[in-house]
C-alpha cells in the first residue's frame, strides 16, 4: 500500500537525504497507456541508467518528472518527503531540484555562456543585470566543474559537448538533486564523452542522483551504478550493474532470450555475378566541391556497407547517387538503363528510395499521421492525378504496421507521438510500398535501441534475400559485419577501397581507413 511505502521511504531521512521516487505512475496517450504502474528510486551519489526499447516509456517517464506531462495515478516523493508531490510544470520540477539535459541542447545560441548559465535568475544592481558580477560567478562555476569555456563568448562558438556541459553546470548551479541527462552522448566523439562521464562523476561524489537514458550499452557499464529496465511502459526491473550480463540486459529489455553478439545473416555460397544482376553501376560520378568521381557496381541480393570516419563522404557519395545531390560528372546505370538523377523523383521512377540520415528534418513530416507518412512516396511517384483512395491508403499502412511490427494507437496517430525507433519504421514501410529495387539505408538505426536495431538489420538481410540490392550506412562496424556482404571504404571524401566479405573484419577496416587501401 502507498501507506506502508511512505512509511518505508522514511527510513532513509538520514543517511540518504537526496533521492527521487515514482510510485504507481499512470500516463495516458488516447488507448494507449504510455506509463503504467513503474516504482522505482534513485539515491544521492547514485547514476541510474534507464534502458529500454523504443516505446518502453523512458521519454514519458521523463516528461512526467519535469512536469511536461501530469499523470493519473500515484506519487512521487524527493528528499524522503512524508507527501507526494506533483509537478504542474518544468519550472515547479526545476525548484524541487528536478534537472534535465536533453539531447538537443537547449540552449540560446546567440546569448552568451554566462547570460545561458544565469538566463531567468540574472544577479542585478539597481534594477539592470549586473554583467561583472554574472561572468564573474559563471567563470567560478565553470572552472570548478572543470569546464574550460570564456562565458563572455557567445554559446555557438563551441562544440556540442561543451554546450551540454553548460546545461550541466546551470542544473548544478540551481542546486539539482535529481540531474536526467536524456541522450547526451549520441553527438559526441571518445574523447568528449569520457570529459562528461569525468563531470557525472564528480556529481556523483558531491551527491546527486543522475538518471541517465542512452542507447549505448558500453557507456551504461562504464558509468552508472544501477540499471533500471522498461519494456511496453512497465518496469521490468532494477539491478546493479555488476551483477547484470549484457546479453542478460538485452534478453530483459526484448522480454526473450536473445543474443546481441549473434550474426544476422547466414553465410552464402559464393555467388558469380552476371550483367543481367547488375543493379546499379556508376562511372566516375561525382560532383565537384562535394564528392570525388567514384566507381561503384551493386548487384541483386546484396547488402554494400559504406564505412569510413563522419565527415568521410558516406552520406554525400549515396545523395549523388540517389540524386539528392546533383551530379556534374560522370554516368550512372539503373538495371541497365542510364539516367541522369537531376531530381529525387527521377530516381524514384528508376526503381531507387533513399532513407537519409537526418529522420527528423528530411524523414518524417511530424504533424502528419503515420498513414499520411507512409503513402506520401507511393502518391508522389503515381502522381497527382492518379490519387490512392483512402481504404488503399489504409490497407498499405495497416500492411506495413503489421509487418514492421510498428508501434502505434493507430494509423492516425501523428508520426510525432511515436518513438525514433518507430518513426524510422514508418519511414522505411514508406519506401518498401514504393517497390524499389535499390534502397539506400543512411544510419537507419542511429539513436534506437539494441531490439529495433536487430530488427532492421534482419529486415534488410530478408530483403537482400528476396532480391532488393541495399546500401547500408553505419557508424557501428560490428553492425555492418553482421549485416553487409561487401563493403566500400571511405575517407576525405573519396572511395579508397573496397573489402569482400572474406576480407572484412575490425583490423582490415581501421588500416583501409587510416590509410593503407
Amino acid at each position: 500500500s502507498f501507506k506502508n511505502v511512505t512509511k518505508r521511504y522514511k527510513l532513509y531521512k538520514n543517511d540518504r537525504a537526496r533521492f527521487l521516487s515514482l510510485f504507481s505512475n499512470h500516463v495516458r496517450y488516447k488507448e494507449n497507456k504510455a506509463v503504467n504502474n513503474m516504482s522505482f528510486e534513485i539515491n544521492k551519489g547514485e547514476a541510474v541508467a534507464f534502458i529500454g526499447k523504443n516505446g518502453a516509456g523512458k521519454s514519458t517517464l521523463i516528461k512526467v518528472l519535469t512536469g511536461v506531462e501530469e499523470f493519473e495515478t500515484g506519487e512521487i516523493m524527493i528528499d524522503g518527503c512524508d507527501h507526494a508531490i506533483i509537478n504542474r510544470s518544468p519550472q515547479e520540477a526545476q525548484n524541487r531540484g528536478i534537472s534535465t539535459v536533453y539531447q538537443e541542447v537547449n540552449l540560446c545560441p546567440n546569448l552568451t555562456v554566462a547570460e545561458n548559465l544565469f538566463i531567468g535568475r540574472e544577479p542585478r544592481k539597481g534594477g539592470l543585470i549586473d554583467w561583472k558580477t554574472m561572468n564573474k560567478k559563471a567563470s567560478k562555476l565553470l572552472q570548478d566543474l572543470d569546464i574550460h569555456a570564456d562565458v563572455t563568448q557567445t554559446i555557438d562558438n563551441y562544440s556540442i559537448a561543451i554546450q551540454q556541459m553548460v546545461a550541466i553546470a546551470r542544473a548544478v548551479d540551481m542546486s539539482a538533486k535529481v540531474l536526467i541527462l536524456d541522450e547526451p552522448t549520441s553527438s559526441l566523439d571518445d574523447g568528449e564523452v569520457e570529459k562528461l562521464f569525468n563531470l557525472m562523476r564528480r556529481l556523483k561524489s558531491e551527491g546527486v542522483g543522475i538518471i541517465f537514458v542512452t542507447h549505448f550499452l558500453e557507456q551504461v557499464y562504464a558509468v552508472c551504478d544501477k540499471i533500471t529496465v522498461l519494456r511496453n511502459g512497465q518496469l521490468v526491473g532494477e539491478f546493479t550493474t555488476a551483477e547484470l550480463p549484457r546479453v542478460q540486459l538485452v534478453a530483459k529489455m526484448m522480454g526473450k532470450d536473445f543474443d546481441d553478439l549473434a550474426a544476422i545473416k547466414e553465410a552464402k555460397d559464393e555467388e558469380e555475378h552476371t550483367e543481367e544482376d547488375i543493379v546499379i553501376k556508376a562511372v566516375g560520378l561525382g560532383k565537384k566541391g562535394y564528392i570525388k568521381p567514384f566507381d561503384l557496381v551493386i548487384h541483386k541480393g546484396e547488402v554494400v556497407g559504406f564505412t569510413g570516419l563522419l565527415g568521410s563522404g558516406r552520406s554525400e557519395t549515396v545523395r549523388v547517387l540517389y540524386g539528392a545531390e546533383r551530379p556534374d560528372e560522370g554516368t550512372l546505370q539503373v538495371k541497365g538503363n542510364g539516367i541522369t538523377a537531376k531530381h529525387p523523383i527521377t530516381s524514384m521512377h528508376a526503381g531507387m528510395a533513399y532513407l537519409p540520415e537526418d529522420r527528423k528534418n528530411e524523414g518524417i513530416i511530424a504533424d502528419l499521421s503515420v498513414r499520411e507518412n507512409m503513402i506520401m512516396a507511393l502518391q508522389a511517384k503515381r502522381g497527382m492525378f492518379h490519387l490512392l483512395s483512402r481504404k488503399q491508403q489504409e490497407e498499405f499502412t495497416d500492411k506495413y504496421i503489421e509487418m514492421l511490427q510498428i508501434k502505434t494507437a493507430s494509423r492516425e496517430t501523428p508520426i510525432k507521438s511515436l518513438s525514433g525507433g518507430n518513426q524510422q519504421k514508418v519511414i522505411i514501410g514508406r519506401w518498401l510500398l514504393t517497390n524499389p529495387d535499390f534502397l539506400i539505408l543512411d544510419e537507419p538505426t542511429r539513436g534506437i535501441d539494441v531490439g529495433t536495431k536487430t530488427e532492421i538489420q534482419k529486415l534488410v538481410v530478408k530483403l537482400a534475400s528476396q532480391g532488393m540490392a541495399v546500401v547500408f550506412i553505419s557508424s557501428e562496424i560490428e553492425e555492418m559485419l553482421r549485416t553487409c556482404d561487401r563493403m566500400v571504404v571511405m575517407r576525405d571524401g573519396a572511395k579508397v577501397g573496397e573489402l569482400s566479405e572474406d576480407e572484412m573484419n575490425q583490423s582490415n577496416i581501421m588500416s583501409t581507413i587510416a590509410g593503407g587501401q
